[in-house]
């Protein structure tokens, strides 16, 4: 009998759910207002085609919307009673579940992941962080941090473009739920779910002031983080803008939160289920096409079993569908934009030339878009860019080790210490290595898994501070 080739069909999702309008205006003091900033053209990158076109902010726009924060933090937001300000987080988690799934295609429109994920993982993450914030908001005085702590202000907030409104939701909701209120700048690529963010706050009655959105490109960041009027800065993004964060607010008293690059080793051990780990593998680097901090990019395999995993990685791999973002069956969707998608060939050219030995996926990719095939590089050594950079896209490399000690030696060798991932089927393994580790999350036999009650964060050139959990409200309290 002979086998017909099939394919998946096509199961796209309606853009026309995203509700997508031509312009968009910023939101300061409760009201959607016009920028004094050049506008920002929102594009998507799966089609290159232009989404529409984002009202920049000025300085004297970010001035404008950081009066507002405070007057909003004097007049009502700090003294009112906790479960008051509950109600408010409530209201806004169950109307980012009532507006899920035009968000969830707003923001694979904007982003450029594929619909599963914006579906199934961002959109349902960001309303859990509000309803976990808002089980906080008149508990405050239990979590650990004296009896009665007090909020610290106006809050700037600069976020990344990897996962925008998932990263406003672990900004903003621990920020309100502590009494503080907020200016945040989301990424000048992806600003469209903010702005629909700032529709909701509108829908769930918050008193003007509270949140303020300001879109623009990185001199906005600037101007929020050095504002005289802003008490802490939670900023999410690159090392290097990080530093430079670090510098501005060095000696000026404001509170400070860093999440920055990472570069984390994924460590598979001779004792592993080696089919489960294969898929903690797949989804460690290819989940949001490698646009995560703590994407396991390096993956360090006992030599004793290397050849084996690697061949069960690659047929794994071969059956990612790479393609429109909005169909149901993609796995790995578009890059978010040209300028990223060429640093990611260049770390890639590199690992080509240094003499690592380059496997790629021969998924077919759309002709159109900003698009990156995935990629597995083996024969990797620590001293090349592709295992000391981080790419911050679908690719993958692979070195092997002997003994424990190895391994742990060789994860730690990394300025970055986000996170690491161990496989293995013994426990006490799991608790040695989480134990000798230096990063701030070890995932043993999973990866990338995610709870607001559990807090994330980083070690050296990965940043400081936690977010989410107990832990999280300490950096939006006076403590």
């Amino acid at each position: 009998m002979i086998e017909t080739p099939w394919e998946y069909a096509p199961a796209p999702e309606s853009r026309d759910i995203a509700n997508l309008k031509p312009s968009y205006r910023m939101f300061v003091d409760g009201e959607f207002v016009d920028g004094g900033g050049e506008p920002l053209k929102s594009i998507n990158p799966a089609t290159e085609e232009v989404l529409a076109e984002v009202a920049g902010a000025d300085q004297s726009d970010v001035d404008k919307a950081v009066r507002a924060a405070r007057r909003a933090f004097d007049q009502s937001w700090s003294t009112m009673p906790g479960t008051e300000r509950a109600k408010y987080l409530f209201r806004i988690a169950r109307l980012i579940q009532e507006r899920g799934r035009e968000l969830a295609v707003l923001e694979t429109l904007d982003n450029g992941k594929p619909i599963k994920e914006s579906r199934d993982s961002d959109i349902p993450t960001a309303a859990a962080h509000f309803f976990h914030h808002a089980g906080w908001a008149d508990k405050l005085s239990h979590a650990g941090y004296g009896p009665d702590p007090r909020p610290l202000g106006v809050a700037g907030q600069v976020i990344p473009w990897n996962f925008p409104l998932l990263m406003l939701a672990w900004k903003i909701a621990p920020a309100l739920a502590c009494g503080n209120t907020v200016v945040l700048k989301p990424a000048e690529t992806t600003p469209l779910s903010a702005l629909v963010f700032a529709e909701i706050c509108q829908q769930a009655g918050l008193p003007p002031g509270v949140v303020n959105i300001v879109p623009g490109a990185g001199d906005i960041g600037a101007a929020l983080v050095a504002h005289d009027g802003v008490d802490k800065v939670a900023f999410t993004g690159s090392t290097e803008v990080g530093k430079q964060i670090q510098r501005t607010v060095a000696g000026t008293g404001k509170k400070l939160t860093l999440e920055l690059g990472g570069k984390a080793a994924n460590i598979v051990f001779d004792d592993a289920p080696l089919d489960q780990a294969v898929e903690g593998i797949v989804n460690g680097i290819f989940f949001n096409q490698g646009h995560v901090c703590c994407a396991g990019s390096r993956l360090l395999v006992q030599e004793s079993i290397a050849d084996e995993l690697l061949e069960k990685l690659q047929a794994r791999v071969q059956t990612l569908r790479v393609g429109d973002p909005l169909d149901k069956n993609t796995d790995v969707g578009a890059i978010n934009s040209a300028e990223q998608l060429a640093k990611i060939t260049e770390l890639a050219d590199s690992g080509d030339a240094e003499g690592a030995q380059r496997w790629t996926s021969s998924c077919p990719l759309p002709e159109r878009g900003f698009f990156f095939s995935p990629t597995v590089f083996s024969d990797v050594q620590q001293s090349m860019r592709i295992a000391r950079e981080e790419i911050f896209g679908p690719v993958l490399s692979v070195l092997t080790f002997r003994t424990p000690a190895e391994a742990v030696a060789k994860a730690n060798n990394t300025p970055y210490g986000l996170s690491a991932g161990i496989w293995t089927d013994k426990g006490s393994r799991i608790l040695w290595a989480a134990q000798q580790l230096r990063a701030g999350v070890v995932w043993a036999n999973t990866f990338n898994r995610f709870d607001p009650t559990a807090p994330f964060g980083g070690y050296q050139e990965s940043g400081f501070g936690r977010e989410g959990g107990r832990a999280g409200l300490e950096a939006y309290l006076d403590v």
